[in-house]
């Protein structure tokens, strides 16, 4: 390509990881190389309000909306475009605001990473950075992430799901949470991310103010069992013939690697490479990678995994198919450590979401039938 990419910047959404996507968004536009990127920046409100202007980022940061457009995206393959929406003398005027290529959306949570947005960029024709609808909305759901898991000898730790239609008789859901286990137990949405609604309960009587506080951001409440575990990431890049890096283990200050750890509180300990054994890290990339190809991942996705500091078995926890790209994330500083720069880890997974859409592109759409005696 002769000409500059247009490459469109997605982030904010209507999740309760709104703040962190700025965050990500911010190291990500700080980084993109403007000889290579023409870019345009498209921001989603909390409350789920496509805005474009001038550094949206800022407005979103600052919450004043005064000199942004409203904006959308419609779903016309032939016009993969954003959209400003102005009022003009009573009359709402819809603009083209700029052509894109493709698209990263920086989006964490619901509305963002759970396969919606995918679904609007395959109606559009437009090709994008990481997971499809596939992808994404298995490996947002904790709860069927793990049946998937399970169903490929991959090791998942124990849990059970509650409904929130089950709120209603919280004595027979504790009953639920008392039968299945020792305590501790985790507590958490099963639609969520960056530790969002989670919480580490070591008794019955915490248990159900927990399970109140992750009913507020999903329907589906997963109870996992508590294990005594070394907390190990690792970061998969690619489509077809993905990579792993090597592994890094947090150790954090407080009693899990919780919202505040991982965006706010930077005491907590990165250990890059993670001290394992040959044999472990092994075993941690193959089932990294099995999981990716699993759930039909592309483009990126982080790999969490417990390893029992007693019994030394290893269990994968979730797959983050949009993982954080603050300054502090895992997911750039184990590339790092492998030997792919920020930068260059940005540049290739824009080209790996260009070379999907290539390959997507040679499947056949269309169907002519012809009945017999035609």
């Amino acid at each position: 390509m002769d000409r500059l990419i247009r490459l469109g910047v997605l982030f904010g959404g209507r999740s309760g990881e709104h703040a962190v996507s700025l965050v990500s968004a911010q190291s990500v536009l700080e980084t993109l190389d403007h000889a290579k990127y023409q870019i345009t920046q498209i921001g989603i409100t909390e409350d789920g309000d496509w805005l474009v202007g001038d550094d949206v980022l800022a407005a979103l940061v600052k919450k004043d909306f005064t000199d942004l457009s409203a904006a959308a995206m419609f779903p016309a393959p032939s016009r993969p475009e954003v959209y400003s929406l102005k009022r003009v003398d009573g009359v709402e005027v819809v603009e083209i605001f700029a052509e894109l290529d493709v698209i990263f959306p920086i989006l964490h949570g619901t509305f963002g990473e759970d396969g919606t947005m995918q679904g609007l960029f395959e109606l559009n024709d437009l090709a994008y950075v990481g997971a499809g609808v596939l992808g994404s909305s298995v490996g947002m759901d904790k709860a069927l992430f793990k049946d998937v898991m399970i169903a490929n000898q991959i090791p998942v730790a124990p849990s059970i799901l509650i409904h929130s239609s089950e709120l209603k008789d919280m004595e027979a859901v504790l009953c639920k949470v008392s039968e299945f286990g020792e305590f501790p137990v985790f507590i958490k949405p099963a639609n969520m991310g960056s530790s969002v609604g989670v919480h580490k309960c070591s008794d019955i009587e915490e248990a159900a103010e927990c399970i109140l506080d992750a009913a507020r951001y999903d329907r589906r409440i997963l109870v996992e069992k508590g294990i005594n575990a070394r907390e190990i990431e690792l970061s998969v890049l690619g489509n077809q013939s993905p990579k792993v890096s090597i592994p890094g283990e947090i150790r954090p200050t407080a009693e899990f690697y919780s919202y505040e750890a991982k965006y706010h509180d930077d005491s907590s300990e990165l250990i890059i490479p993670a001290r394992l054994r040959a044999e472990q890290i092994e075993r941690l990339q193959d089932y990294a990678l099995r999981a990716y190809q699993a759930i039909d991942c592309a483009g990126m996705a982080r790999a969490d995994f417990l390893l029992d500091k007693e019994t030394g078995e290893i269990f994968l926890n979730e797959i983050n198919t949009i993982p954080g790209f603050t300054p502090i994330s895992m997911y750039p500083k184990l590339w790092k450590a492998s030997g792919l720069s920020y930068a260059d880890l940005i540049d290739e997974l824009i080209r790996l979401a260009i070379e999907r859409k290539r390959e997507k592109d040679q499947i056949i759409r269309k169907y002519d039938y012809k009945v017999k005696g035609d």
